[in-house]
């Protein structure tokens, strides 16, 4: 994403036996592979090159990616000439037969080919972020417009006719959008045919074409890392890899102000927040994180649980956005209260999902609808891992059950319990609201079924209120306390729910649900709903609700700290299936003293 001299993490490196691709004065096995194209481009390799070349142009990824957008009143009307700028010094300069008197060269070759154009030099985004010097001396840019900011690459290409360069990427990037770019050096795509050439190096001269260039640069030559997995892969991974690293910056760039935090929280907090468009800042007050943001032009990011009239009085009028943060529904393989910090976060900016009292951004993706095929079918796939894997929020290990007491002529209904001064109650339920009242209401609905009930793991470990009395355990038939939810969910006809998330897991998994609240994924016609919600129109597909609450609502980090897509944390849940998760605290002593511990994790989250 970012400058290496600033530390970002690269995904690819070359190594060359040879030489080296910028060393114009001697052979570089990049080079050797240009030259020989003819004798190993299939036509499958051409196709796939092409396909390479075609994403990148689409997706707008450069070489690093952390320009922001080009200043449109920049531009003047008419034929446009890009002449690009690079650092003093650079290696890639002497070694590609040129010298800084080049660039005096280049601007006034641009001057004398294209004396009615508007004559546009951008500087090297190190030169920009006030790290290295520029080559073009300042005094000979008076009649030019000079871009001194690190501003979008594609953003910049898609608006010039031709481009002037050295020996700069940039000359390759435009070569590739298919634009006319003349060398005043000896770049690696130079003396191909397809750039017109100031330097002759000697050796080239053979015609190749842009798709032999990037199958030799790109898929031959260079070599690629997943930071996330840490396992070599090919360039269209890392590609992938690198659009979804740039968006995640993108969407959270700028100060996140955050408030409302408990200690224990912030160190996730901050890898989950990590960008490097955007620093994260913990403020103790609501009033202090509204300055911050509102004298930086940011965002405030609050525990939505954990905010209330104090915090609404301290941002009403607020302009800029509020993101409200809670547990995502593919969390960790832990408990939060516990202190297993979270993998996975949602942000809403609108409302938060669980309360139905207003929109949430999840509930207005669902309803506006509009999800491509492409979405939908990775939406499919991402579900069907879920289910075989049988992963579900917390991925705590269970034994394996014991069902043969669950009677298979009765219709088995899975009763989920939740902590009863959770959120999701106080604003998703308008009549019941106790675990006993949910008990009551489907042993009223349901009188002859087999009934079963599981308390949440945070009421079982005795760390949040919600535990039956007698008169609703007389009710029940069978308890799955300290079993598999995934196993109960097999063994089980129907879940009954007031708004836990075990209900859309069992949706992921073809099961009739019952809702006798409004939880996010109640009122799509995919559920059972004893309370309506009228705002929610919309018919959903089960692959519909799970790209909008899976892919497109979260955020999510691997365990290596990486931010990451929902697949990469399924699998890599999946691979530590073996692996015993952290030991819950023994008593409040050890819960206290690993509480402490969580809150002082300053372990730095990785840089990209």
């Amino acid at each position: 994403m970012g400058l290496g001299e600033a530390g970002a993490t690269s995904l690819s490196i070359v190594a060359d036996d040879l030489g080296v691709y910028y060393d114009a004065t001697r052979p570089s096995r990049l080079e050797q592979l240009i030259a020989g194209a003819p004798a190993w481009m299939s036509p499958d390799l051409r196709i796939r090159a092409r396909a390479l070349i075609d994403r990148i142009v689409e997706s707008g990824v450069s070489k690093t990616n952390l320009g922001g957008p080009l200043n449109a009143g920049l531009l003047k009307p008419g034929r446009r000439i890009l002449i690009v700028d690079q650092t003093l010094g650079d290696a890639s300069i002497g070694f590609g037969l040129a010298s800084p008197r080049s660039f005096i060269d280049m601007l006034d070759a641009a001057r004398r080919d294209e004396p009615r154009a508007q004559l546009i030099v951008k500087r090297h985004p190190a030169v920009a972020a006030g790290r290295k010097q520029g080559c073009i001396p300042a005094d000979l840019l008076g009649d030019v417009t000079l871009i001194d900011t690190d501003v979008r690459p594609a953003d910049l290409l898609a608006q010039v006719d031709a481009v002037y360069t050295v020996t700069s990427g940039l000359g390759w990037e435009a070569l590739l959008r298919g634009l006319s770019v003349r060398c005043f050096g000896a770049p690696f795509y130079s003396g191909w045919g397809l750039t017109t050439d100031a330097v002759d190096t000697g050796r080239r001269g053979q015609l190749r074409d842009i798709e032999s260039i990037a199958a030799a640069a790109l898929i031959r030559y260079a070599r690629y890392v997943d930071p996330v997995t840490g396992r070599a892969c090919e360039a269209e991974q890392a590609l992938e890899r690198l659009i979804a690293l740039r968006d995640r910056a993108d969407r959270l760039a700028g100060l996140n102000a955050c408030v409302a935090f408990a200690p224990a929280k912030r160190p996730p907090v901050r890898r989950l927040l990590n960008s490097p468009k955007g620093p994260v800042r913990y403020f103790a007050s609501a009033a202090r994180a509204r300055t911050a943001a509102e004298t930086e032009d940011g965002r405030i990011v609050c525990w939505a649980s954990r905010t209330g009239a104090d915090f609404e009085q301290a941002t009403e009028g607020f302009t800029g956005p509020i993101l409200r943060m809670e547990d995502g529904f593919i969390r960790s393989r832990g408990l939060g209260s516990d202190f297993v910090g979270a993998l996975s976060v949602t942000l809403d900016d609108l409302g938060v999902y669980y309360d139905a009292t207003r929109p949430s951004r999840l509930e207005t993706l669902i309803e506006q609808g509009g999800f491509s095929p492409t979405l939908l079918d990775r939406a499919a796939r991402l579900r069907e891992r879920i289910v075989s894997a049988g992963l579900s929020k917390y991925n705590l290990p269970a034994p394996a059950g014991a069902f043969d007491a669950w009677p298979k002529k009765r219709q088995r209904i899975l009763i989920v319990g939740q902590v009863e001064n959770d959120q999701s109650i106080l604003k998703g339920c308008a009549h019941i609201r106790t675990n006993a009242g949910l008990v009551a209401a489907v042993r009223a609905d349901h009188p002859d079924a087999f009934l079963i009930y599981k308390n949440h793991p945070d009421v079982l470990a005795g760390n949040r209120p919600g535990m039956l009395d007698g008169a609703a355990l007389d009710a029940v038939d069978a308890s799955a306390d300290g079993l598999d939810i995934i196993q109960c969910l097999d063994h089980a006809d129907r879940l009954a729910t007031l708004t836990s998330l075990s209900g859309f897991e069992a949706l992921l998994r073809g099961k009739p649900v019952t809702t006798y609240g409004t939880p996010f994924f109640a009122g799509w016609g995919l559920t059972e709903d004893r309370v309506p919600c009228p705002r929610r129109t919309r018919r959903a597909s089960l692959d519909e609700l799970v790209a909008a609450a899976l892919i497109l609502y979260p955020v999510y980090v691997a365990p290596n700290g990486w931010p990451c897509e929902a697949e990469d944390l399924v699998e890599a849940l999946i691979t530590a299936k073996g692996v015993p998760p952290p030991r819950a605290p023994a008593n409040q002593i050890a819960r206290w003293w690993t509480g402490i511990r969580a809150s002082l994790d300053r372990t730095p989250p990785p840089s990209y």
